[in-house]
């Protein structure tokens, strides 16, 4: 859902970004998104939504990029013995 966001430029940067969407067709609103979504493609770890402290913590725990469903049933129930 498209939402309002206001920024701060000096007016000739604005009056730039104006001329430069119109030669290309398209909105000011649309060249910043779009140079929005390179950025987060670029650096997807920097887009990546916050994760609660305790999952910050764990991150990076389990070793094996190959964790079987087994694997966890196994876990579980040397755990609850």
């Amino acid at each position: 859902m498209p939402t309002k966001l206001t920024l701060r430029l000096e007016e000739s940067l604005i009056e730039q970004a104006k001329a430069y969407a119109q030669a290309e067709g398209r909105s000011v609103s649309q060249l910043v998104g779009a140079y929005f979504s390179s950025l987060a493609q670029a650096h997807p770890k920097a887009s990546r939504a916050k994760s609660a402290p305790l999952t910050q913590k764990l991150r990076g725990s389990i070793k094996s990029d190959r964790v079987s469903e087994q694997d966890y049933q196994g876990y579980l129930e040397d755990k609850f013995r």
